[in-house]
């Protein structure tokens, strides 16, 4: 491989290395004539050089490409890269006088060199082998096949900081929906301010250690129910009497007698008189009193009850509720004590367990209310009777009164005088009478009415009838709890009858039926 032609004694080691002819070739081919230039030609004719490759082969240099220009592109050369300048000596491979040419030195020792190739047009990654998860690894999520970020063969786009300043680009995340709304809590009290007591008991009444029998609780709740209606008792003691230990005046009867169709309830309600001792007593005797005789003629009554019979109904009732009245004054002779001192206000219903029958019986004496809640409004079903104070007459016959009209026989003279002529007719003498006569008991009050379906009737003792007629608000809670139709519970009911108003601090009983 002598084809370089000479070269000066000071050539590098590594040229001689290189093209010692005295080596092996690296890669011999079959025919002797095998040399660095067919094989550069063969490189770049598979390659696709062409044209664009230049020929070693006119030159007679094996070892380095030469670039061939013409003379203006020379001076062009010169001036941009600064080689091939005039002044330069000319090196030792250019021949005197021959034309400068530029040469580029020799890579590092390759197999065959490799010519420049244009760089390919961009094509989409090729897809990615998905690479199996090691034990330690979380499992991967969920797959989404609508989501084209979920796509597992997408390699992940690089991180990319965010400005705390600048808006989140992600949609915010959901926001769970609020609880359902609790329901809205009961007031305990109605009007501008609460009540001057406290709501719950404070003191306990004194107790006797041989009279336990007679204390009574603080509370009394009842119900039931019998053909189209629901019953609802209640009996609290006030929040005056539960400041000062002092025992619940009202009393609350509740009783059925007989079975079936005809059997009849009795509920009874009762007030002591104020200030008197032992005023719980008396009403708890008018209730038991008056149920004994209610309990007596319950076949009857019933019967009238179905039958309508309203007149016979008003007598009866009038007969029992004398005979109650002349017991707690005959109580009240054993103990030593006024009429007036030991009495209640007696107020009761009856109602028929028959299915058919939607006649209430109301019958009573003293004070209280009857309402009833129809169509969204308070009635008051109150009989209007006159006070003891408006009623007008004269005094009764035969207890010392003067007769008048037919049978008065008077005279008068001429100066005006009017004589009674004396028939002499013997009188009987008037009861000895040494202490004015008590003032007539209340009137008796009755009234009989047909319910209708979604009525509620309730009948109240003193302590609630007062706020109900003086405190508008009260009615209206009350009318808006029950406006549904449909009865409360024991204890719903109870906190309803326990609403307060300012100013009333008296017991209070309450009993409501609603007609389904």
């Amino acid at each position: 491989m002598s084809q370089q032609g000479d070269r000066p004694a000071t050539t590098d080691d590594w040229w001689g290395r290189l093209y010692d002819e005295s080596a092996r070739d690296t890669g011999p081919a079959g025919t002797p004539d095998d040399t660095i230039d067919d094989r550069f030609d063969s490189a770049a004719d598979t390659l696709g050089g062409g044209d664009d490759v230049p020929s070693t082969r006119s030159y007679g240099h094996a070892v380095d490409a030469i670039a061939v220009d013409d003379d203006e592109d020379d001076a062009g050369d010169d001036e941009d890269e600064g080689v091939g300048s005039a002044s330069r000596p000319p090196a030792w491979w250019e021949s005197p006088g021959g034309r400068p040419v530029t040469r580029t030195p020799a890579p590092a020792p390759e197999p065959a060199p490799e010519p420049s190739v244009p760089s390919p047009a961009p094509v989409a990654p090729a897809p990615l082998t998905p690479r199996p998860r090691a034990p330690w690894e979380p499992p991967p999520a969920a797959f989404d096949p609508t989501d084209p970020a979920a796509d597992p063969t997408t390699p992940p786009a690089p991180a990319v900081p965010r400005d705390p300043r600048a808006a989140d680009p992600r949609p915010p995340a959901p926001v769970p929906p609020p609880p359902p709304s609790a329901p809205a809590a009961r007031i305990s009290h109605v009007g501008d301010s609460p009540p001057t007591y406290e709501a719950e008991p404070t003191a306990l009444p004194a107790a006797d250690a041989e009279e336990l029998d007679q204390l009574v609780a603080d509370t009394v709740l009842d119900g039931a129910r019998y053909g189209t209606y629901t019953l609802r008792a209640a009996s609290l003691r006030g929040d005056s009497a539960r400041y000062r230990g002092e025992p619940r005046r009202d009393a609350l009867l509740t009783a059925r007698f007989g079975a079936g169709p005809g059997a009849l309830v009795l509920v009874a309600v009762a007030t002591g008189a104020r200030a008197t001792e032992g005023a719980h007593l008396s009403a708890a005797d008018a209730c038991r009193w008056i149920g004994g005789a209610v309990g007596r003629s319950h076949s009857r009554l019933a019967e009238d009850i179905r039958a309508g019979r309203r007149g016979d109904l008003k007598s009866g009732l009038h007969r029992l509720t004398d005979r109650t009245y002349g017991k707690l004054r005959a109580r009240a002779a054993e103990l030593g004590r006024d009429p007036e001192e030991y009495t209640a206000s007696l107020r009761c219903l009856l109602l028929s367990a028959d299915p058919d029958c939607r006649t209430r019986v109301f019958f009573g004496v003293g004070g209280g209310g009857l309402f009833r809640l129809r169509d969204g409004a308070w009635q008051d079903l109150e009989p209007l009777v006159p006070e003891p104070s408006e009623i007008r007459g004269a005094p009764v016959v035969g207890y010392g009164s003067v007769p008048t009209g037919a049978r008065a026989a008077t005279e008068q003279t001429p100066d005006g005088d009017r004589l009674t002529m004396d028939l002499e007719i013997t009188k009987a003498p008037g009861p000895l009478v040494e202490e004015p006569v008590p003032p007539p008991p209340e009137p008796f009050r009755f009234r009989a009415s047909v319910a209708r379906p979604g009525d509620t009737l309730l009948l109240t003792s003193v302590g609630l009838a007062e706020p109900l007629r003086g405190v508008p608000a009260l009615g209206g809670e009350l009318a808006a709890r029950w406006a549904d139709g449909e009865p409360p519970g024991l204890a719903t009911y109870l906190a309803d009858v326990a609403l307060r108003a300012k100013g009333y601090a008296d017991d209070r009983t309450a009993v409501g039926v609603w007609e389904a």
